[in-house]
């Protein structure tokens, strides 16, 4: 495996922008990568959770990362999602990835059914090996112990990183690193809602949504500069969206998307979505009135 730097910072997870009529709209996926390039982000992830990766077709998912690769240009990593409900559909989205030209790749472990531990480590040493470069474990379920992900770390060359999202996750964070285990990196989720916890723990990144990554940029770089108060300032000004999003979903970040002139719709793919109705929508324009100053792009 050839060397690269660690990876740092804020890696937004790009959603996948859907059409009225259900199709994927890739020009638009494409916008959204350049939006993140702007906005200052320091890595991009696509497809998972955030991005409805379950309700894509295999098809939309390698067309998908291939946009976001083409698009990205090779101005920041990118880390493709290869998850999958078993061993043999993930090996064969990890050489779609590797082909891709993706940095890195991510995946959670079979997400219908998890398995035994056995079959857990048989399923990362199969995709690590297809996909020949540095590897995030994504653990928000599967019961792994952090005894059992060092442990993973240890003995699969490819597994360098983790997205760590079981709760409490900023617990998870110390846990995953105490002991020195030797880690490339160790980045928090959940739309950045435990952050400034997980830096003071010693998160080396986090995969939010893309709808306010410039302001997560913010965050991360002031409280790297050493200027505590002033990421808790900013994050403080963050939150009323975090928490919509909890509350609404996706939806809110697409529709966030929308009025930044990034999507054309807030049309999801995942089945019975709950859509923001006219409260909503009030709320998230109170919110974007103190936020939007922080806005970059």
């Amino acid at each position: 495996m050839t060397q690269h730097e660690p990876f740092r910072g804020i890696f937004p997870v790009l959603l996948t922008p859907i059409a009225d009529n259900g199709d994927v709209l890739y020009d638009e996926l494409a916008a959204q990568t350049e939006f993140c390039v702007a906005a200052g982000a320091h890595g991009l992830v696509y497809p998972v959770l955030g991005s409805e990766f379950q309700f894509l077709t295999d098809a939309e998912r390698r067309r998908g990362m291939d946009t976001v690769v083409r698009a990205a240009a090779g101005q920041l990593p990118v880390v493709g999602g290869v998850a999958a409900p078993s061993r043999q559909v993930a090996v064969d989205l990890a050489r779609a990835a590797s082909e891709s030209g993706v940095d890195a790749v991510i995946a959670l472990p079979p997400y219908i059914s998890a398995g035994t531990a056995d079959e857990i480590r048989a399923y990362y040493e199969a995709v690590a090996s297809a996909a020949g470069r540095p590897m995030f474990i994504q653990h928000t379920h599967g019961g792994m112990s952090a005894t059992f992900l060092q442990q993973m770390l240890r003995d699969i060359e490819q597994i360098r990183y983790l997205k760590e999202e079981m709760q409490p996750s900023a617990h998870q964070i110390s846990a995953v690193l105490a002991g020195g285990a030797p880690w490339e990196g160790v980045f928090g989720g959940g739309h950045g809602r435990w952050m400034l916890s997980e830096m003071q723990r010693g998160a080396h990144g986090f995969m939010p949504a893309t709808e306010a990554v410039d302001v997560h940029v913010q965050v991360w770089d002031a409280w790297q500069a050493g200027d505590q108060a002033g990421a808790r300032r900013i994050y403080g000004q963050l939150l009323p969206l975090i928490n919509l999003i909890l509350s609404m979903g996706l939806p809110v970040c697409k529709r966030l998307l929308q009025k930044r002139g990034v999507f054309s719709s807030s049309a999801m793919r995942t089945p019975g979505t709950t859509m923001l109705d006219a409260g909503d929508e009030l709320e998230l324009d109170a919110i974007l009135e103190g936020l939007q100053p922080q806005f970059r792009v």
